[in-house]
């Protein structure tokens, strides 16, 4: 079995847990405006690899790795679920830690028994949910946030452990009224282990450039770290309220 590889980092420390082997798959079907890996968009790739030949490059360093383990990211790597799932199953197989930094969006809620393999063998899931409202979140990605809602509950509902990853965009995810919703929502999770809000940034611009893209955000500037400081402020009380609602 082979998947389509984009990169890989061996001492990556914002992946997850401790110092971390990151695995960057290939293809993603979103079209995130403030998206930084415009070269992962499309699902054909120059480097194939298998399971277990990543699993080697990953105990080359493994001494470093005592507090770490393995991230998946991209793209997308949900959309590589056969090579995932084997991937994850000897890595668990090994005593790897497995971490799955994905956006949802390849989940699909009729058939969520699909994912159960899959979820056996993650340890952890970071889930980037890009906007709470469904319009706003289509306007933003190009595609409905239906079923990455319904695969937080569902990780919530098989004990999978979620870290929340969210960016503040200008213009797109500022409004405290909507931070203050995501954070409702978020409170319903039961498996909740981390929240992370994170400032947009354009260190992307140069690879939109290198592809001949257009830049969407060319005109938004980065955002400060005290906003997203204050987003997820509104974020928690967000959380707190609906804790406190379940609680009645």
């Amino acid at each position: 079995m082979y998947g389509n590889i984009h990169s890989t980092e061996s001492f990556g420390t914002v992946d997850g847990p401790g110092i971390r082997f990151v695995i960057f798959f290939q293809g993603c079907p979103m079209r995130c405006l403030y998206c930084h890996n415009p070269d992962t968009w499309d699902t054909a790739s120059n480097q194939q690899f298998t399971p277990e030949e990543l699993i080697t490059q990953y105990q080359r360093n493994s001494e470093f790795y005592h507090h770490g383990g393995i991230t998946a990211t991209g793209g997308e790597p949900m959309m590589q679920l056969p090579f995932l799932t084997e991937l994850f199953s000897q890595a668990k197989a090994a005593g790897i830690h497995t971490c799955l930094d994905t956006s949802g969006i390849c989940f699909d809620r009729n058939h969520p028994e699909r994912y159960d393999k899959l979820l056996s063998v993650t340890d952890l899931v970071m889930l980037d949910i890009k906007h709470i409202d469904d319009e706003r979140h289509r306007l933003l990605t190009g595609h409905s946030n239906v079923n990455i809602l319904a695969f937080a509950e569902y990780l919530s509902k098989k004990k999978v452990s979620i870290w929340i990853r969210h960016v503040i965009v200008p213009e797109w995810t500022d409004d405290p009224d909507e931070q203050f919703r995501l954070g409702e929502f978020i409170g319903g999770l039961q498996s909740l282990k981390g929240l992370d809000v994170l400032p947009y940034h354009d260190f992307g611009k140069q690879k939109y450039e290198a592809l001949g893209i257009p830049y969407p955000l060319a005109d938004t500037a980065p955002v400060p770290v005290e906003t997203a400081e204050a987003a997820r402020k509104q974020i928690l009380r967000g959380i707190k309220h609906r804790l406190h609602q379940d609680a009645k």
